[in-house]
Order: structure tokens, then C-alpha cells, then sequence
């Protein structure tokens, strides 16, 4: 974590640059302030990497010696076959589309956002792929 954590302060200073000159340059508000603002973040991950860099044991990613298979494990579990990503995108788009065609698309909209959470996240709870 100790590279991430430089990676992020390296863009924060890259960032924080383009802000100053951008701002003298362009004289525009919105621009300068959204690259100030993602200086900002950008220090704040640096910042939460290499502090938890600090607690944690040496990653295979921060060692010299270390092969691509030393960090090799298990990541976790991801459905291979859900729907829900689809329906929760297609309520996301529609939602948008309310937003730029008028707010009564939100009545639409709403329902098929709310299935689709409901769904992704009681999907193995029940049927065949149960889990819990």
C-alpha cells in the first residue's frame, strides 16, 4: 500500500498544479474549483493509504523480490449470473432521463430501483443458489 499511497500523493502534486496554473490561465470558477476539490480527495487516499500502510503487514506489492503469484488468494465471491446490475442500471438511466425530460419519470423509475436493490441483495438468500 505504501506504492498506492505515493502513486496518489505524486497525482495530488500533479493536480494541485494544474489547479494553480488552470485557474490563473482560464480564469474559471467551476473548472478551478473541481480540480481543487480533486486535489483534495486525492491527498485525503494518498493520506488513508499510507497511513494504513503503517498498520498493516508488507503486501507482496511493496517488496522488491515478490513474483505477480505472491499476491494470489481468494477475493471473495461474485455472482456470475445476476440480472440485478442490468434492472438497477436500466432504473439509473431511466431516473437520469427524468431529470432531463421531466421529474415524473422519477414515479417510474423509483420502483424499478428499489426491486433492483431489493433483488441484488436477497438474491441468495432464496431458490436454487441459496447460500445463507
Amino acid at each position: 500500500m505504501k506504492l498506492q499511497g505515493k502513486m496518489f500523493f505524486g497525482l495530488a502534486v500533479f493536480l494541485l498544479a494544474t489547479a494553480i496554473v488552470y485557474g490563473l490561465w482560464a480564469k474559471e470558477p467551476a473548472g478551478t474549483t473541481a480540480l481543487f476539490l480533486t486535489f483534495g480527495l486525492s491527498g485525503m487516499i494518498g493520506f488513508y493509504l499510507s497511513f494504513t500502510a503503517r498498520r498493516v503487514d508488507t503486501g507482496a506489492q511493496d517488496r522488491e523480490d515478490a513474483d505477480v503469484a505472491d499476491d494470489a488468494g481468494e477475493l471473495g465471491f461474485f455472482s456470475p449470473h445476476s440480472w440485478q446490475p442490468l434492472m438497477l442500471a436500466s432504473g439509473g438511466a431511466l431516473a437520469f432521463l427524468g431529470i432531463i425530460f421531466g421529474w415524473w419519470l422519477l414515479y417510474f423509475a423509483s420502483p424499478v430501483i428499489l426491486v433492483a436493490i431489493f433483488g441484488w441483495v436477497f438474491e441468495y438468500y432464496r431458490g436454487a443458489d441459496q447460500r445463507y
